[in-house]
């Protein structure tokens, strides 16, 4: 009987393996679509204790973003990080916006724990309300240091680290106070269009590096401080619940008010590449309220 000789039929086999080659390849850019789409970004967020801001951390979070929470209260920003998905890569930090020491000291913890930040939300935020007869200077300070000076600091804390990794994202959360006047709040709503303007200014100064600047200017939104809001406008006025919410509600064409998560999903696609050329943008979100 001849001898068989099976070594061609082993090689018959490897142009087979290696046809499975260029076919394993093929995958890795369908799995590289499917990544997070803020993959190992670091977003530090302020005011992200509750609210818009606490919403808007998840939603980062949720996709992929490391977090870092900056708040006053630290105990509750701490009760938010544990709420963020288990994957979550997230701390929190405390910290006064108003105060540029504390917003230092705070940055320089954030980058200890997830690097350069990439995403900045100026978020943190105060509302006073007073006639102007009552609005006393420290009422008027404390309102532009939080929700003007603070912004400001923030941004210049971590635009050089933007500049750095080659992107950015500055979004700030700003108020239709921002694009509206109100009465009885005019230190609020001076220190809101002032921050629109910083916005436009920064978003032209930064228009030929990889950051994009914008502004998320929410209608009345229903979070907890809303509902304090409500409350108050129970007692002194002595309405009902539902008299005290269309308060708030009678400012919205759509008769309701603005869900955290609506604000969120637009600071998601803000942070997103789909959001490449949109800069200088102060996006209303109140059911047409502004147009």
């Amino acid at each position: 009987m001849p001898e068989q000789n099976t070594a061609p039929g082993l090689a018959d086999h490897a142009p087979g393996l290696a046809d499975h080659a260029p076919r394993l390849a093929d995958h890795a850019p369908r799995l590289a679509e499917h990544a997070p789409a803020l993959a190992d970004r670091h977003a530090l967020v302020t005011g992200g204790s509750r609210g818009i801001g606490a919403a808007i951390a998840r939603r980062l979070a949720h996709d992929g973003a490391r977090i870092t929470l900056l708040a006053r209260d630290l105990a509750r920003a701490t009760e938010t990080v544990a709420g963020l998905p288990k994957s979550a890569r997230a701390h929190a930090v405390a910290c006064d916006v108003g105060d540029p020491e504390a917003v230092a000291a705070a940055f320089a913890a954030a980058r200890r724990a997830h690097g350069a930040i990439e995403i900045l939300v100026n978020n943190a935020g105060q509302a006073a309300s007073a006639p102007l007869r009552r609005t006393t200077d420290e009422l008027w300070q404390r309102m532009l240091a939080v929700n003007l000076t603070g912004p400001f600091t923030c941004t210049r804390c971590a635009v050089p680290d933007m500049l750095a990794a080659g992107r950015g994202r500055v979004i700030t959360i700003a108020s239709t106070a921002g694009l509206r006047g109100y009465p009885y709040v005019s230190a609020y709503v001076a220190a809101k269009h002032g921050v629109i303007g910083l916005t436009r200014a920064l978003a032209l100064e930064l228009a030929n590096t990889p950051i994009t600047v914008n502004a998320i200017c929410p209608g009345f939104t229903d979070t907890d401080l809303l509902q304090e809001s409500v409350t108050t406008v129970i007692e002194t006025t002595g309405r009902d619940a539902a008299e005290a919410r269309a308060v708030f509600t009678r400012h919205n064409p759509q008769g309701r008010l603005i869900e955290p998560d609506e604000v969120a999903a637009a600071a998601a696609w803000l942070c997103s590449d789909a959001a490449n050329s949109i800069t200088g943008q102060s996006i209303s979100i109140s059911g047409g309220e502004v147009m």
